[in-house]
C-alpha cells in the first residue's frame, strides 16, 4: 500500500504524457485525477496506521552503492513526519488537478500539463519518503528541480516565463551546491547517509563540524524555501499558470526546505550557531517579504510575497527549536495559501485574465462565492482566532518571546510587526479586488461569472480545511505532552518551552499579534475602500520609500550589477585573455610554436663562415669545462661572482639568437 501512494501519481503522469493522443484531453483529466484521489485515500490510511497507531514502515528496494563502509540504499521510510507531509501534498494536488480541468480547458497542451503536475507530485512524495539523504536528494535536486522548471516555463513562448524558469533553476542550484557539500561532509565524517545512522552519531560530532554542516543544510533550505538572500526566484515564478503557483508555492516545492530542516532536527539540535542563524534569517525574511507585499499590484505576486513571509515564520520556528510547530504551520499554510491562489485563479479566469488589482474592483457582486472563499483564506492567513492559521502562526510568535534571548526577542518583534503588515496587504487585496468601485472595462464585468463545479468544489474543500483543520489537529501536532511524532522529530529536553509560552506569558504579549493584525486590516479597508485618495501622498520621502519597497530592497539590482554583470566581465576576461592568451602561449600551440622557432634559430647558425664555427667550438669547450668543474665553480667563494654566469648566459643567447634584436 505504501509504495502505491508513490506509484499512482507516476502512473497517471506516464499515461497522460506518453499516451496523450490515445486517451485525449478528457482521458488525461480522468486518469490523473483518479490516480491522485486514490493516492490521497491511501495516504489517509497510512496517516491512521503510522501516525495515529504509531507503526512506522520502512521499505527497502535495492542497493545503489556498496563501497567498503559506505552503503547507500534505495529505501523509503514512512514515519509520522512523512505521512504528515503526505496529507497536504496529496490532498492539495488532487484538488488542483480537479481545478485545472476547468482552468486549463482551453489550453492546447492539456495532456502535457497534467503529466507535469502528476510527475511533480510523485517527485515530492519521493523527497519526503526517502529513508536517507541520498533518496531525498534525488527527489530534491534531479526531479523536483527539473519539473518545476518545466511547470514555470509551461507557456514557453513567453519571454518572461523563460526568464522566471531559468532564474528559479539557477538560484536553486546555488543552495543545492551548499547542500551537496553538506552531504559530502556527512559522508566524510560519519561514512553514511542513512537517517538512523547519522542521527544516532550526531551527539558525538565535533561542535565546529556540526555547525558547518547545519549551515550547509540551511543553505539548501534557503534556496528551496525562498529565504533571504535566495528569495528572488519565487515572485518571478508567478509567470506559470495559476494551478502551478498553487501547487509549487503552497504544498510542495517551497515546503521542501522546511521538511529538510525538520527532518534534520537531531543534527540541528546540537548546533547552536546554526539555530541562531536560522532564527535571524527566518525573522528577517518574514518582515522583508511583508514590507514588499505592501506595494505590489499584481494579484498573484501579492500572494507570492505572502508565501515568502509565511515561510519566514516556519524557518523562525525551526530556529526556536519548535520543529513540530513549524510542521504544523507548513500543513496549515498549505491549505489556506492554496485556497488564496486558486481563488485568485478564479478571479483571473473570469475577468479576462486581468491580474492588476488596480484594474479590478466591485467583484463581490459578480463572484460572491470566490469572494467568500478568498476571505476565509485571508482570515486564516491573519491567524484569526479559531481558524486554522491561528493554531500555528500566533504560537510561533509566542514561542519566540518565551525564549528570553536576543534572537527570541528579535524574532518576536519582527514577527509581530509582520502580522500587522500581513493583515494590511491582505485586506488591501480584498478591498481592491472585491470592495472598491469597478475599475475594469465594462465588457469584462458583463462576462464575469462564477465558474463550474470543477472550480467551486476545490475552493469549498480548501475553505473547510482552512477553517477546521487547525482546531481538529492542533492538540495532536503541537499539544503539550503529545507524542505524535515519536522519533521522527527530536527536541532536546532543555529546549522545551511550550509550557512557558502557553501559561507564563502576559496576556498583552499573547494578544499583541492579534491586535496588530486587526489594526492592519482596519487601516487597509479604510484607506483603500473609504478614502483611497489619502494613501497617495506626494511627498518625496513617500515616493522614495515606495520605490525602495517596490524594488524589493534592490536585491535584483545588486545581483544583476555585482554578481551577474561582474561575472560576465570575468568570463569575458578569462575567455579573451587566459583562454586565447596565456593558455595558448603555454599550451600545445605555444609549445609547438616555440619548438619550431627554436629549430629555425638553430638552423641560422649554419653560416658557412669558419670563424663562426671556431666560436661555436670554443663555446662548446667552455660549456663542457663549466659542467665538469661546476662543483668547484659553485663553491661559496666563487658563487658570489655573478658576473661569470651573466657573461656566459649572455654569450650563449647571442650565439643561439644572432638575428634577434
Amino acid at each position: 500500500m505504501y509504495l502505491s501512494i508513490l506509484i499512482f501519481p507516476l502512473l497517471g503522469s506516464f499515461v497522460s504524457g506518453l499516451l496523450g493522443r490515445k486517451i485525449g484531453v478528457t482521458g488525461a483529466h480522468i486518469i490523473t485525477c483518479t490516480c491522485l484521489i486514490i493516492s490521497s485515500i491511501l495516504a489517509t490510511l497510512a496517516f491512521y496506521e503510522v501516525g495515529l497507531c504509531g507503526s512506522p514502515v520502512s521499505v527497502h528496494l535495492s542497493t545503489w552503492l556498496e563501497s567498503e563502509i559506505l552503503s547507500v540504499q534505495w529505501e523509503f521510510l514512512f514515519d509520522q513526519l512523512t505521512v504528515s507531509m503526505f496529507i497536504p501534498v496529496l490532498y492539495i494536488s488532487s484538488l488542483i488537478h480537479i481545478f485545472s480541468t476547468n482552468y486549463m480547458a482551453e489550453d492546447p497542451h492539456n495532456q502535457r500539463f497534467f503529466s507535469y503536475l502528476s510527475l511533480f507530485t510523485f517527485f515530492m512524495l519521493v523527497l519526503v519518503s526517502g529513508a536517507n539523504y541520498f533518496v531525498m536528494f534525488v527527489g530534491w535536486e534531479d526531479l523536483i528541480g527539473v519539473v518545476s522548471y518545466l511547470l514555470i516555463n509551461f507557456w514557453f513562448t513567453r519571454i518572461q516565463a523563460n526568464k522566471a524558469a531559468i532564474l528559479a533553476l539557477t538560484m536553486n542550484r546555488v543552495g543545492d551546491m551548499g547542500l551537496s557539500i553538506g552531504f559530502f561532509a556527512l559522508v566524510a565524517l560519519l561514512g553514511s547517509l542513512n537517517y538512523s545512522t547519522l542521527f544516532s552519531l550526531a551527539p558525538f560530532m565535533n561542535s565546529t563540524a556540526i555547525d558547518i554542516i547545519g549551515l550547509l543544510l540551511l543553505s539548501g533550505a534557503m534556496a528551496k524555501s525562498a529565504q533571504i538572500p535566495l528569495h528572488s526566484w519565487l515572485p518571478g515564478s508567478m509567470e506559470g499558470p495559476t494551478p502551478v503557483s498553487a501547487l509549487i508555492h503552497a504544498a510542495t516545492l517551497v515546503t521542501a526546505g522546511l521538511y529538510l530542516l525538520v527532518r534534520s532536527s537531531p543534527i540541528l539540535e546540537y548546533s547552536s550557531t546554526a539555530l541562531l542563524v536560522i532564527t535571524l534569517v527566518g525573522a528577517s525574511t518574514a518582515f522583508f517579504a511583508a514590507t514588499c507585499g505592501l506595494v505590489q499590484n499584481d494579484l498573484k505576486r501579492i500572494i507570492a510575497f505572502s508565501t515568502i513571509s509565511q515561510l519566514g515564520y516556519m524557518v523562525m520556528a525551526v530556529g526556536q527549536i519548535q520543529y513540530n510547530v513549524a510542521l504544523m504551520h507548513v500543513v496549515n499554510h498549505a491549505f489556506f495559501k492554496a485556497l488564496l491562489f486558486l481563488g485568485a485563479g478564479a478571479v483571473i479566469h473570469s475577468f479576462s485574465d486581468q491580474q492588476d488589482v488596480r484594474r479590478l474592483g466591485g467583484l463581490i457582486n459578480f463572484l460572491p462565492f470566490t469572494y467568500t472563499a478568498m476571505l476565509v483564506g485571508t482570515l486564516s492567513l491573519l491567524a484569526t482566532p479559531w481558524l486554522t492559521g491561528f493554531y500555528s502562526k500566533d504560537l510561533i510568535i509566542e514561542l519566540a518571546f518565551a525564549q528570553y534571548s536576543f534572537e527570541g526577542t528579535f524574532a518576536f518583534i519582527l514577527g509581530s510587526l509582520t502580522a500587522g503588515l500581513t493583515a494590511f496587504y491582505s485586506f488591501r487585496l480584498i478591498s481592491l479586488v472585491f470592495l472598491t468601485k469597478p475599475n475594469g472595462p465594462k465588457i469584462s464585468y458583463l462576462h464575469s461569472h462564477e465558474a463550474t463545479l470543477a472550480v467551486i468544489i476545490p475552493l469549498f474543500v480548501l475553505a473547510l480545511f482552512s477553517i477546521f483543520f487547525g482546531f481538529v489537529f492542533s492538540d495532536l501536532f503541537v499539544g503539550i505532552g503529545t507524542d505524535f511524532f515519536g522519533n521522527s522529530i527530536f527536541i532536546h529536553p532543555n529546549h522545551i518551552t511550550m509550557v512557558e509560552a502557553e501559561f507564563s506569558m502576559d496576556r498583552i504579549v499573547k494578544l499583541l499579534p492579534t491586535i496588530l493584525s486587526l489594526l492592519g486590516a482596519v487601516l487597509a479597508v479604510y484607506l483603500y475602500h473609504f478614502t483611497p485618495n489619502l494613501f497617495f501622498m506626494e511627498s518625496p520621502i513617500t515616493r522614495k520609500i515606495y520605490a525602495f519597497l517596490n524594488g524589493k530592497y534592490l536585491f535584483d539590482v545588486i545581483y544583476n550589477h555585482y554578481f551577474i554583470g561582474r561575472g560576465l566581465q570575468l568570463g569575458y576576461f578569462i575567455s579573451k585573455v587566459l583562454d586565447r592568451g596565456v593558455i595558448e602561449f603555454v599550451g600545445p600551440y605555444g609549445l609547438s610554436n616555440t619548438l619550431s622557432q627554436t629549430g629555425i634559430n638553430i638552423g641560422k647558425l649554419d653560416t658557412g663562415v669558419i670563424t663562426t664555427y671556431s666560436l661555436y667550438i670554443t663555446i662548446g669547450l667552455l660549456s663542457l669545462v663549466f659542467l665538469v668543474f661546476s662543483p668547484i665553480l659553485l663553491d661559496n667563494s666563487i658563487l658570489n661572482e655573478n658576473r661569470l654566469f651573466i657573461i656566459y648566459i649572455a654569450t650563449l643567447l647571442f650565439t643561439l639568437y644572432p638575428n634577434q634584436k
